[in-house]
């Protein structure tokens, strides 16, 4: 296949002038990409192409991206848009290649929505429909009338007829296609379904008939798909309504209210021929993050497979990846050329490459020989760049990583510890085999500190079936009582405790009715507090309407601040049972609930006294010798982890300052949504088969809401447990290879003998975390 010629426009120019890399490195790569600094650089360089490209095509049709991946691109395009006749921004149009003379005409624009999913109401705000209408309909100011837009709650339908009445329960079943209806309601399923086919149809030729698409915008899913196109789509493939795979539905799990409603789920979606079916469209694909940097770099370097949705891509002229520094790490010529580029390679570095040159060889350390290291290409640079001889390099990194595991065999005593965590399993599912090693020393004192409520990871369905279990008990003399006698007052910390020694005990007895109980207890406390109930009727009435409320409203409504709440609580109540299962009570486990978590798709930042000031209260309290963070890489921009991490990191330093306490500790951990390399950390922590069975069953046991995995990753379909093992295994094989299995089964420990798995931690000094946070910042702000 010929590769296309591109050409370069003003604003990519500059854009490349500024990076470090060149547009295209064929022949490995297929399509060009610009990288950026960071998220929001990102959001600036689409924006300003997106001017660009808009005074060129007047009347133009644009496709444009739903979901948090443009958070930046529409902030800078609003901001470009309101003050263009202000100096500032002309200067910033200028700088960027734009000529400020020409405003763009906004208004003017054809429109098209790119996909939503089915069925949906548009009322809904986690409806694609909802979305566009918002932020660029009337955000960015287009004119509806010249919008193609896509409205599952009325595709298909008769007058008269709503789609909760067709599909009652939500399901689609695309059988129907293709055989006879069985009722009378499977025969109404039928011709609606034979009528968005039509539809499907109608909005193609439409789109055809407007010129095509001439610019399109969107992010790159998981596994690879672009609108809704996923791994395995055909690239001639147009409009059309079709179901997904399991990673499109795990990271569609959150808008829709959990992986349940996000299995039954269809999509309406154009498809890969819709935009490429102009020669001259401009696409460009944006992404941020070291999570991203596989699929992206399989997209770029792909010939075009159904495999890969994105590679269809390769033969516009105008194709473009737009990426961060996190998301182009994994393409091979780019992170060769940076080698090149580097005048010697840090200690780190130089591991990073022998062990990576190991585990691909699948030979120890030892075992690798020149030409090993001659025959790959990375390597064969990267020594270039060391002043070491191999084999002393080889030998000193086996050394380093027998230290590392000697770190990690060993368990302090007399310290105190607080634990933090941006949601109430990050503790557990980061490094638990280290926190349980270390609380079996009464020497030790721990705090356990969740930063957000975690609202957002609870489901409808879970909170009806806790109402479900509260039901049988309300009514009991014994529960009555209890409610008069104030136990459910919220302050009384004695009966809290008591709330989880009840569920403890039906954990121990096996007794589904001891732990519903338990949990009964927690429920009528927390929604006591949260509605304010004086009375046992009014208590009883509230549960009646909490009931009738999750009932009714829709999976991945925003909820009103009480019923937040209320859901956060039922993580806290999860936190506390995980810890009561070892000894700790109430009084060590504290909820923060910082306020920047509101569940919005664009969240709140951090400020100084509503979410700094409390972490330094809990450090003043604890008094801590080690602080553990969640120490996450660049991602799709500010997230809850990133928020949690510099508010900690704020919070240490006022805390250090105005106590002049110098010789503290920081835990840097990650969990299932991130991983170390073996190079970026200090401690490696062995984990045996025997503490995989007890993370797992605390995590069944403790954490009930995730127990179905309602809010999954991508990667695993099944509880987050049983992803944290399977994180820890892999771990585990890379340093066996590294260092020998022989080094493993021969050892004098029997830990070392029994281990399984490699928990990954960064032990940092004060200085070391904040030069840490700062690199992140500056990787995920615009600072």
């Amino acid at each position: 296949m010929k590769e296309p010629d591109f050409i370069i426009s003003p604003v990519e120019q500059v854009a490349l002038k500024a990076s470090d890399f060149k547009a295209i490195y064929r022949p490995t790569e297929k399509i060009p990409t610009i990288v950026v600094e960071n998220f929001p650089a990102l959001g600036k360089l689409t924006a300003m192409r997106f001017i660009e490209w808009v005074q060129n095509n007047p009347g133009g049709v644009i496709s444009l991206p739903t979901g948090k991946t443009p958070e930046h691109f529409i902030k800078w395009v609003n901001y470009l848009l309101g003050g263009w006749e202000s100096l500032e921004i002309r200067s910033e149009l200028e700088t960027a290649g734009i000529d400020p003379a020409r405003k763009p005409d906004i208004a003017g624009l054809h429109f098209v929505q790119i996909d939503d999913f089915y069925p949906i109401e548009s009322f809904q705000t986690n409806s694609f429909n909802h979305y566009v209408k918002k932020y660029y309909i009337d955000g960015f100011g287009l004119d509806e009338k010249k919008a193609l837009l896509i409205d599952p709650s009325r595709i298909g339908l008769a007058d008269g007829e709503n789609i909760n009445d067709i599909w009652p329960d939500k399901s689609v079943d695309l059988t129907l296609r293709c055989r006879r209806p069985k009722t009378v309601l499977e025969q109404k399923q039928k011709t609606v379904l034979s009528r968005v086919d039509q539809w499907c149809m109608e909005y193609e030729d439409k789109i055809k008939k407007i010129g095509g698409i001439g610019f399109f915008l969107g992010g790159i899913g998981p596994d690879g798909h672009i609108g809704f196109n996923i791994k395995g789509s055909d690239h001639h493939f147009t409009t059309r309504l079709c179901p997904t795979n399991y990673e499109t539905q795990a990271a569609a799990a959150t808008d829709l209210g959990g992986i349940e409603i996000a299995r039954k789920s269809l999509v309406i979606t154009i498809g890969l021929r819709t935009i490429s079916r102009n020669p001259d469209c401009t696409v460009i694909i944006m992404a941020a993050g070291q999570a991203k940097a596989p699929i992206v770099a399989q997209a770029i370097e792909s010939e075009p497979t159904i495999e890969t949705p994105a590679s269809v891509l390769g033969s516009l002229p105008n194709a473009r990846f737009y990426l961060t520094r996190g998301a182009v790490s994994g393409l091979s010529e780019h992170s060769l050329d940076s080698i090149r580029k580097e005048p010697t390679l840090s200690d780190d570095e130089a591991e990073k490459i022998v062990v990576d040159l190991a585990v691909k060889n699948n030979k120890s350390l030892l075992e690798i020989k020149e030409e090993d290291i001659h025959n790959d290409r990375f390597a064969s640079v990267a020594m270039e760049k060391v002043s070491q001889p191999i084999q002393e390099l080889l030998e000193g990194t086996r050394s380093h990583i027998l230290k590392k595991i000697e770190h990690g065999l060993e368990t302090l005593t007399n310290k105190s510890f607080l634990h933090t965590e941006p949601h109430h399993d990050d503790i557990m599912l980061g490094y638990f085999a280290h926190v349980v090693r270390h609380l079996r020393s009464a020497s030790n004192t721990h705090h356990f500190m969740a930063l957000t409520s975690g609202f957002t990871s609870v489901s409808n369905e879970f909170m009806l079936k806790q109402i479900a279990a509260l039901k049988k008990f309300i009514t009991l003399p014994e529960f009555v009582a209890l409610y008069n006698e104030n136990y459910f007052r919220c302050d009384d910390m004695m009966a809290r405790n008591r709330d989880v020694w009840q569920y403890l005990d039906g954990v121990a007895a096996n007794s589904e009715y001891l732990k519903d109980e338990g949990c009964a207890r927690r429920f009528i406390r927390n929604v006591t507090e949260v509605f304010a109930s004086d009375s046992y009727e009014k208590f009883v009435g509230e549960i009646t309407g909490l009931e009738k409320y999750f009932q009714s409203q829709y999976p991945g409504a925003v909820d009103s601040a009480n019923i937040q709440r209320l859901k956060g609580m039922c993580r806290e109540w999860e936190a506390e049972c995980l810890w009561g299962y070892y000894g700790w009570q109430c009084d060590n486990i504290s909820h923060l609930r910082l306020g920047f978590y509101t569940g919005d798709i664009f969240t709140q930042e951090p400020t100084h006294q509503r979410d700094v000031m409390p972490i330094v209260q809990k450090m003043e309290e604890t008094n801590p010798d080690i602080v553990t963070v969640a120490l996450d890489p660049e991602a799709s921009g500010p997230d809850t982890h990133y928020k949690v991490l510099q508010a900690v990191a704020e919070a240490l330093h006022i805390y250090q300052e105005k106590t002049g306490k110098k010789d503290v500790k920081i835990w840097g951990y990650r969990n299932v949504w991130y991983r170390f390399d073996p190079s970026e950390v200090n401690i490696f922590v062995p984990v045996s088969l025997n503490m995989f069975s007890i993370m797992h069953q605390s995590f069944e046991d403790a954490f009930i809401s995730q127990r179905n995995a309602s809010f999954p990753s991508h990667e695993y379909d099944g509880p987050f447990s049983e992803l944290a093992q399977q994180i820890q295994v892999q771990q585990y094989q890379k340093l066996k290879t590294c260092l020998g299995r022989e080094w493993f089964y021969n050892h004098s420990s029997p830990l070392i003998r029994a281990t399984r798995g490699f928990l990954f931690i960064k032990e940092m000094s004060p200085e070391e975390f904040y030069a840490s946070c700062r690199k992140l910042r500056k990787s995920v702000e615009a600072v």
